[in-house]
């Protein structure tokens, strides 16, 4: 019997890690950092095409991101529960060492959703409005956040000897004697350790699926014009439908419930719900205008939205074409005045002209 031969394969970086100077500029962060960059932009472009003046997604970011951040720490720590309780305050420490990986996404979501929610209230958005207009930026998020995943060489699947097998290097925990976090393992020869075989890329996998969670929700939306957080809830049931079957591929310790690890129960249910919400919840694409009394916006439809643009011009024109009646009158009063001055004075030297007259011949 021979072995497989791997005629190819995905290499993984050894460093996930690079100082400038006494500052480490880590590859995970800088992934989730350009992910929300994406998101932003995305957003705005869609948020600005339904009425809101230009970035305004950052008044929601302000608020969303350091919430999902928070959030899917928490829920990574808490469905990680052997890597950060029982440990003292080293399980302390190692759970706010977010540098070192480990964000769920579901707390994301939960976590960013409720900083919307904040900002929303604040600058009188409506929610659903916010939620829709970010169902294709987030997927794309993600997906770039995946990478982080790949720097950090984690998270992959099983053995296998596909062409896209991913080789995965044995990263450093920080022990003594050994490289930095973020650093491979060396061998006798300095170079890279790497773990035998090759594996499933699940980062890979999740992250072409996000993007083919985006684009179909921007090709749907832009079809059926989905309102009231329907097109939010048409991405979530996309992305738990790849979620589910590409987190059981994956190999990382995880907390098993009915022989099904516990994320992949959370994405059937989050998928249920999800697809509940789609079905029942009816109503058309939201767009926004200033609101009429006090600060906010308001809520309207496309129609709506429409009139309101072509009405607005119309208005300037008319308070221009008031303006330049007003000037004309202007113009004409000061004209009228300067002509019966002419005329009184005219008048006056006629006067004065027969009375010395009068007085030449007396």
């Amino acid at each position: 019997m021979f072995a497989p031969v791997i005629l190819a394969s995905i290499p993984s970086p050894s460093t996930a890690v690079w100082y400038l100077g006494p500052i480490p500029l880590r590859a995970y962060a800088l992934c989730i950092i350009a992910g929300i960059i994406v998101a932003c932009i995305v957003t705005d472009r869609r948020m600005r095409s339904r009425g809101t003046p230009p970035w305004t997604v950052l008044d929601i970011a302000m608020w969303a991101v350091p919430f999902g951040i928070v959030g899917a720490r928490i829920y990574h720590v808490i469905t990680s529960p052997d890597n950060y309780f029982g440990h003292g305050w080293d399980g302390v420490v190692n759970a706010l060492k977010i540098w070192e990986g480990g964000l769920g996404i579901w707390g994301g979501v939960a976590g960013g959703a409720l900083g919307a929610w904040i900002a929303c209230k604040q600058i009188g958005l409506s929610f659903s409005f916010v939620a829709d207009c970010i169902a294709v930026g987030l997927p794309l998020s993600q997906a770039i956040g995946r990478l982080g995943n790949w720097f950090n060489n984690e998270l992959h699947g099983g053995p296998t000897d596909l062409p896209w097998g991913l080789k995965v290097h044995q990263m450093s925990t920080g022990a003594p004697g050994d490289p930095p976090v973020g650093q491979a393992l060396a061998g006798p020869d300095g170079k890279p350790l790497l773990l035998e075989g090759a594996y499933h890329p699940t980062f890979l996998y999740e992250l072409l699926w996000n993007l083919g969670v985006a684009g179909l929700v921007y090709w749907l939306d832009k079809k059926y014009k989905f309102g009231k957080g329907r097109a939010f809830a048409l991405y979530v049931m996309a992305y738990t439908a790849g979620r589910a079957w590409i987190e059981a591929m994956r190999t990382d310790e995880a907390e098993i419930i009915g022989g099904l690890r516990l994320n992949v129960w959370v994405s059937i249910i989050v998928f249920l719900g999800a697809l509940a919400y789609f079905v029942l919840r009816k109503g058309p694409q939201e767009f926004v205008i200033p609101a009429t009394e006090g600060k906010g916006w308001q809520t309207v439809t496309e129609e709506e939205f429409v009139a309101h643009k072509a009405a607005a011009p119309a208005e300037s024109g008319t308070a221009t074409d008031s303006e330049t009646d007003s000037e004309t009158d202007s113009a004409t009063d000061s004209a009228t005045d300067a002509a019966t001055d002419t005329d009184e004075t005219g008048q006056a030297k006629d006067e004065k002209v027969e009375h010395d007259a009068a007085a030449s011949k007396d």
